[in-house]
C-alpha cells in the first residue's frame, strides 16, 4: 500500500518578543506612584526619575521617557556632573510635560499650607 503524505496545516504564526521597558513603577506615600528606571552601567540601585499624583501620569511619564530614550539612555550611564545636570534636566522637562498634559488633578487644603521646596531656600 501507498502512504499517503501528510498534510500541511497552516503556518504557525511568529509571536513578536515583547520589548520589556526599562521603567517600572512603585506605590507612594499619599497615593502617589514613583517611577524608577532599572540600574545601568556602575549604577547599583534604581534611579527615581519621578513621582507623579497618580497612575495615570505616572505611565504618561513612562511613555514620554521611552520616547527620549536615544537622549536619556546616555545619560544614565554619565558619571560626570554635566551629564547628571543633563540628566535632571530632561527628567524635570519630562515631567514638567507630563502634569501640563495630563488630566487636572485637585490640590488638597494641606498641599496648599506647605511652601514649595524652591522657595523656602531661595530667601537666603
Amino acid at each position: 500500500m501507498a502512504r499517503q503524505a501528510r498534510k500541511k496545516g497552516k503556518p504557525a504564526r511568529k509571536q513578536r518578543a515583547v520589548t520589556k521597558s526599562d521603567y517600572f513603577t512603585q506605590p507612594g506615600k499619599r497615593g502617589a506612584v514613583v517611577v524608577l528606571r532599572k540600574p545601568i552601567g556602575n549604577r547599583a540601585t534604581a534611579k527615581v526619575c519621578g513621582i507623579m499624583p497618580t497612575r495615570v501620569h505616572a505611565k504618561m511619564l513612562v511613555n514620554q521617557l521611552e520616547r527620549a530614550e536615544s537622549v536619556v539612555k546616555d545619560l544614565f550611564l554619565e558619571a560626570t556632573d554635566d551629564g547628571i545636570e543633563a540628566l535632571e534636566a530632561v527628567l524635570a522637562a519630562c515631567r514638567k510635560e507630563v502634569l501640563e498634559k495630563g488630566p487636572r488633578v485637585r490640590v488638597s487644603e494641606s498641599d496648599e499650607l506647605e511652601p514649595p521646596a524652591e522657595a523656602a531656600g531661595s530667601d537666603r
